[in-house]
């Protein structure tokens, strides 16, 4: 079913379409968790430590096909929000091409050269084989990696966010019980986790390509309308690849960081993963809320109406600050119970390391969550190239601690690689911000007043 974001309170707007992502979010965190904790308990530290030192890399290449759908998704929601079914059909149809192209492609690619991957972050060489494992299984998954986020884009660009959480709820269900048979059962260890994990989204995909054409009626075809079309593919990857390649810069910090915290050994490693598995339960819902932004500010840009654009950006902000203070409160009172999860009590060095990394990430969400908001939607309202750039400065600043400070201050300052990097992104998001509602301004004002006339 389609929904509109152009018309009703935005507060309840961005709150009822943000709340199956956030639940989408934190179910898929949470099933990331589970496979580590039956990776941890069941396999020991060494084969959880081979996940973590594989996150960065899948993060890499995951986080470029989610960019990349993402983008995909805003010229649909700006073709729904000024009511061009003809065009919105159309980009559907071509980015289902593209799509397929781009992650065959990916998983080719990737698949041979992990191994070498693998050796260039100076992955310790106790964990070298079920990391390398990991990550096969996980690359020659891409295409439906790939399609379950396009299908879930573009289902929200139509302003439903509640069938892809039923479906993402329904996977969830199935990989825990792949994993535990996968692993307790096949005793295929770390390759078992990646398998049951890749099948699961790919039994998803399946069912929300099923479903989206069977009942979006807004989606079915005319003739034309499923053929390649230059014009709309340039639109298509204009949105998607700066966003995918925003997503990888972004993951090539992360990939740096974890080089620099696999120097440290692999206790390092495994506190700095179940920090991490936390921690993204955690930011789930602020990301969300920037993900809600996207589809907010693309369905208004394309109805022409600037000041609801505005005002769902400063109340957005409004929840993410409340959020963020939970957050500070749950991970510097609760974090250390949170370990016990998937890390035995007895671990005491790399639970101590693990709630050290948590609490001190808590301090800075805020600034993260001004991260997630500003650029989720000015990638809604078409500016893209920007966004990218702020991920180029996240870039540089992580670059600048691993390599200059953790040989010298070692773990604390790793922790401290991904706030620095928020900053520098949150300082240049800001100035872009505050120029390009200046412009938007005035190009969308004058139609909006003639509108309401």
């Amino acid at each position: 079913m389609t929904k509109e974001m152009t018309e009703g309170s935005p507060l309840r707007l961005i709150f009822n379409f943000s709340l199956p992502l956030i639940l989408g979010s934190l179910l898929q965190q949470t099933y990331s968790l589970i496979d580590a904790a039956i990776v941890g308990k069941y396999l020991g530290i060494n084969d959880l430590a081979a996940v973590g030192a594989s996150t960065s890399v899948v993060f890499l290449i995951i986080g470029f096909c989610t960019g990349c759908c993402c983008g995909f998704g805003i010229p649909v929601a700006q073709a729904f929000g000024a009511r061009s079914y003809s065009d919105l059909r159309r980009y559907v149809a071509n980015s289902l091409w593209v799509s397929l192209i781009i992650s065959v492609v990916l998983a080719v690619v990737t698949s041979l050269l992990c191994e070498r991957i693998l050796f260039m972050m100076q992955t310790p060489h106790d964990i070298f084989h079920h990391a390398y494992l990991y990550l096969l299984v996980t690359f020659i998954g891409i295409p439906f990696t790939f399609l379950y986020n396009l299908l879930s884009s573009l289902i929200r660009a139509l302003g439903d966010s509640k069938t892809p959480f039923y479906f993402l709820l329904m996977a969830a269900i199935l990989n825990i019980v792949l994993d535990l048979f996968c692993i307790l059962i096949l005793h295929w260890g770390v390759a078992g986790a990646a398998i049951a994990t890749v099948f699961s989204q790919a039994v998803s995909a399946l069912l929300c390509l099923y479903y989206m054409f069977r009942k979006f009626d807004i989606l079915k075809m005319e003739k034309g309308e499923t053929a390649l079309d230059k014009h709309y593919i340039k639109g298509l990857l204009d949105m998607g690849v700066p966003m995918g390649l925003q997503f990888s810069i972004t993951a090539i910090g992360s990939i740096i960081l974890q080089t620099s915290v696999n120097s440290l050994g692999s206790l390092a490693v495994t506190s700095v993963t179940a920090a991490q598995k936390i921690c993204a339960i955690v930011m789930g819902p602020l990301e969300s809320l920037g993900i809600t932004m996207a589809t907010f500010c693309g369905q208004n840009l394309g109805a022409k109406k600037f000041y609801r654009i505005r005002d769902g950006i400063r109340l957005s902000m409004y929840v993410s600050m409340c959020y963020c203070a939970f957050c500070i409160a749950f991970l510097w009172i609760l974090g250390k119970y949170t370990a016990y999860l998937f890390l035995d009590p007895s671990e005491t060095e790399v639970i101590r390391l693990a709630v050290q990394y948590m609490r001190w990430n808590a301090v800075f969400y805020p600034v993260l969550g001004v991260l997630f908001i500003l650029r989720n939607s000015l990638q809604g309202m078409g500016y893209s190239l920007m966004p990218m750039m702020a991920g180029v400065s996240e870039l540089a600043a992580r670059s600048l601690v691993c390599f200059g400070f953790v040989p010298t201050f070692g773990y604390m300052a790793a922790i401290m690689a991904s706030p620095l990097a928020w900053i520098f992104a949150d300082v240049l998001l800001i100035i872009v911000y505050f120029v390009d509602m200046r412009k938007l301004k005035r190009r969308l004002v004058p139609a909006e007043a003639a509108m309401a006339a």
